[in-house]
């Protein structure tokens, strides 16, 4: 049987680790458990997995700190968080650390194979069309076919999801784009908040405009949306 990919469980709960690995192995793809941060970390550099479902209220090193680790070591594995922690604090600061989803439990089980395939697809289209020439617009500077980014000279860390939606605003140039629209293109849903998109474009700016209070390239089109100008209007 030809699996759809190894995803690493990581999780302390037994019984929804047990679930988990079952119906992902029943979906077809290669189930990995691992039941603290620390196994997680070990198994992401081993295993390699194509994608983690992480919890955040794991024992040794919690969820967060094991995200953080792995984009301080410029690890983009694809990472969904999955928890019962449901404050808007804890998403946003999951996604602001390179998660690429979160889900709250209790979850639905086709809900949550849906946003596996989802992230999935966007990863896989975003290397496909991430190779190609160096991209320059203002002092910035994109080797796309490697992820590397300066600005002025100096090197920039984007996390994965900041590198999908400059990936995609530079293949989009000039156009208008609203938040629904960015979510579907970029998340690859139709249920996430719009807030987040303002967060990620507003992190954008403060990594890679020259005055992010008054940006030239990431630019807000009041009531529509957002625009990408590589070439910024007298």
């Amino acid at each position: 049987m030809t699996h759809k990919g190894r995803i690493l469980i990581a999780e302390d709960d037994e019984p929804i680790a047990t679930g988990l690995h079952l119906n992902l192995k029943l979906a077809g793809y290669e189930p990995l458990v691992a039941d603290d941060g620390d196994t997680a970390l070990e198994m992401i550099n081993v295993k390699r997995p194509a994608l983690v479902l992480l919890d955040l209220n794991l024992p040794k090193r919690d969820g967060l700190e094991v995200l953080h680790e792995l984009r301080r070591n410029d690890d983009y594995t694809p990472v969904i968080i999955v928890s019962a922690r449901q404050d808007e604090f804890d998403k946003v600061g999951a996604l602001r650390l390179g998660a690429d989803d979160y889900v709250t439990k209790p979850f639905a089980l086709a809900e949550l194979l849906a946003r596996i395939d989802a992230v999935l697809r966007r990863v896989g289209a975003v290397n496909e069309r991430s190779q190609g020439p160096i991209t320059e617009f203002g002092n910035v500077r994109v080797e796309i076919d490697t992820h590397q980014i300066s600005r002025g000279g100096d090197e920039v860390r984007l996390t994965h999801l900041e590198f999908e939606l400059l990936s995609f605003f530079l293949h989009h140039p000039n156009r208008v784009f609203s938040r629904d629209q960015l979510l579907q293109r970029v998340w690859g849903t139709q249920s996430g908040s719009k807030r987040t998109v303002d967060n990620f474009v507003g992190q954008l700016r403060g990594k890679l405009e020259s005055d992010p209070e008054n940006p030239v390239h990431f630019i807000t089109v009041r009531g529509a949306g957002y625009r990408f100008d590589s070439q910024p209007k007298e």
